[in-house]
């Protein structure tokens, strides 16, 4: 008996819940869909990838003026500090678990790159493009590796190397 009892309560409560699958068409609703698609951020796409020279990103690194020529020991610290932190995750030039670096200096600020780096949950959080990354690469997020803006520049320095 209690059985009964217990399975047609839960079929009820299927049926309940299941509730009109149908898709409303009212006008208010499609507005704010227009609405939510125009507030989506623009970005220029090169073979199907975002660009945005613009975006600084969210986190500590407001503003990096780059020299006009590498700085080879700086480049050369930087490679180090990825072939330990990064290299798991990302290779050189080809997507793996995350993107590849070459030519990142091409589609990202190096504002951005540096907050990605020190931060990839709050730029995950924060950023669009950081999302879209995240759901692009099977929602693998970036794992915080602890680098602090030094070493982050110095890998950034290595990626204009590549």
């Amino acid at each position: 008996m209690r059985k009964n009892l217990l399975f047609s309560l839960l079929i009820g409560l299927l049926i309940g819940c299941a509730g009109n699958t149908e898709k409303s068409t009212d006008s208010s609703s499609e507005a704010a869909t227009a609405q939510q698609e125009e507030q989506m951020p623009k970005y220029d796409k090169v073979d199907g990838v975002a660009v945005d020279m613009t975006n600084k990103g969210i986190g500590p690194v407001k503003s990096v003026t780059l020299p006009e020529t590498i700085d080879q020991n700086l480049a050369k610290e930087g490679e180090k500090i990825y072939n330990l932190y990064c290299l798991a995750c990302h290779k050189v030039d080809k997507k793996f678990i995350g993107p590849a670096p070459v030519g990142v200096l091409e589609r990202r600020s190096p504002e951005w790159v540096m907050n990605m780096i020190i931060d990839p949950e709050g730029m995950v959080a924060n950023d669009p493009i950081a999302r879209q990354l995240l759901i692009e690469y099977n929602g693998s997020p970036m794992a915080n590796q602890g680098i602090d803006e030094e070493k982050a520049r110095a890998i950034l320095e290595y990626f204009r190397t590549l």
